[in-house]
């Protein structure tokens, strides 16, 4: 018997087709097998695509899964808001709920609407609570790793492992130059990133000249994509380190733009807010999307 599957990409983190991130979303994947969704998502070739499944508990609207072209992961950022975002407009769910609540491999991850004029403008996820944990790596092999100058790295600020549900390497850099010119090892990086058991490989920099608060680039061969272009997950991870690492006063909520993609000619902005819940860190990411394209997969 042939499945036809309905499929979608969704451009997250832009409000223009070809920026951001593209997504590969399966609204109704209840009847497919884990075999067919790697398949499905090897077959779309993007970094990650997300797939639904509806959930029989009453707190949970659907469970959701990541497939990258290899393998499963915990989470994806991006997935997650282009997966909220049709969800809230194709799907209407705008008109529904003011919110829709996934489940995850890493727990559940609320989404909510923001509205400007009764128009929504972005989706919001609130991610799981941030950690950071050291790594005893020397800069200059870091450096090498990501190929940038040894010099490039910006010893103000530790380099760490941080994580929102996912592990990333989070790398200071002095200036945005730097970044845009880095061209990483990616067979030695990916050793060391599976060593370590990190995702991502996550390069930031306060160098923006006022464009944005943070620009970022992330790389992650370990997973089957030497580039993400505009990553949630990874700059939840920063948000939360820059709060635990002291770098954000916990005094006040901030509120922080971040450019990525724009190195690789996807250039997207997160929106992150960083709260405080009695001294633990709320990270929520936030941003527009569009869906690019649609279609159906015959199996």
């Amino acid at each position: 018997m042939t499945k036809n599957i309905k499929v979608f990409y969704v451009d997250a983190f832009t409000s223009k087709t070809f920026g951001g991130n593209p997504a590969g979303v399966i609204p109704h994947a209840e009847n497919l097998t884990d075999m067919e969704m790697q398949q499905i998502a090897n077959e779309l070739n993007l970094s990650e695509t997300a797939f639904l499944i509806p959930s029989p508990k009453t707190d949970v609207d659907y469970r959701i899964r990541y497939f990258t072209p290899t393998e499963e992961v915990d989470f994806c950022g991006h997935a997650t808001l282009g997966t909220a975002w049709l969800m809230a407009t194709t799907y209407d769910w705008i008109h529904k709920k003011e919110h829709i609540m996934l489940e995850s491999n890493i727990g559940k991850i609320p989404v909510k609407w923001m509205m400007e004029n009764n128009q929504l403008k972005a989706v919001s996820m609130t991610q799981v609570t941030p950690q950071v944990n050291d790594i005893d790596i020397n800069p200059k092999l870091v450096a090498e790793l990501v190929g940038i100058d040894e010099s490039d790295i910006d010893s103000k600020y530790p380099v760490k492992i941080g994580s929102t549900g996912v592990p990333h390497l989070l790398i200071p850099v002095k200036t945005r130059e730097a970044i845009d010119r880095a061209e990483p090892n990616f067979k030695e990086l990916k050793k060391l990133n599976n060593d370590h058991h990190i995702s991502t490989t996550h390069l930031f920099t306060f160098d923006t000249n006022g464009e944005f608060d943070i620009y970022t680039r992330d790389f992650c061969p370990n997973i089957g994509i030497e580039e993400d272009p505009v990553t949630g997950a990874a700059n939840g991870a920063l948000a939360g380190y820059l709060y635990l690492e002291n770098i954000l006063s916990h005094n006040k909520p901030h509120q922080l733009t971040i450019g990525q993609g724009h190195a690789i000619n996807r250039p997207g902005i997160l929106y992150i807010t960083v709260t405080s819940n009695k001294g633990t860190p709320v990270i929520e990411v936030a941003g527009p999307a569009v869906v690019s394209m649609s279609g159906n997969i015959m199996m």
